[in-house]
């Protein structure tokens, strides 16, 4: 009598993997008027070629809106600095191709990505907000956040 050989079992599953590495991503936190802006980023090895000049992060994005109004943003701002201090100004209409509407107390989570020709450098910015109800419009501030790679020079491995 034979016995089938049990099939490998993985240690842990995608989401529970993609949740530990969620956890252990670098967090940046910003709040205005109560909402919560929480970024945290990764570096893409297996979209980055440094001898190339090209590196690559994706952040992602949680929007928390703990105001008791509903919002919408309507637009981002960012700042983009590169590890020789060069700055790119980027504007545009929502984020991923969204305007969401938040009410009260919800969540809005989104991921993207950034490349730069060096090995570290740094955003920041703003997402520009609208109160549907009353047409106010107002920013909320993105932190500042590092793009760190293993390549950057001095780094300890």
């Amino acid at each position: 009598m034979s016995h089938k050989p049990a099939p490998p079992r993985l240690m842990a599953d995608p989401e529970s993997s993609l949740a530990e590495a969620m956890e252990a991503a670098p967090r940046y936190e910003a709040v205005t008027r109560n909402i919560t802006v929480a970024v945290r980023i990764f570096w893409l090895e297996d979209q980055s070629q440094p001898e190339e000049h090209h590196h690559a992060w994706a952040y992602h994005i949680c929007i928390e809106n703990g105001s008791t109004e509903t919002i919408q943003l309507v637009s981002r701002s960012w700042e983009i600095t590169d590890g020789r201090g060069k700055t790119d100004h980027i504007h545009g209409e929502g984020v991923v191709g969204e305007q969401p509407v938040l009410v009260a107390n919800e969540i809005f989570e989104y991921t993207s990505g950034v490349a730069l020709p060096t090995p570290c450098g740094f955003m920041r910015g703003v997402y520009h907000m609208i109160i549907p109800a009353t047409s106010e419009r107002f920013e909320v501030k993105i932190p500042a956040f590092s793009l760190d790679s293993p390549h950057r020079l001095g780094l300890v491995h």
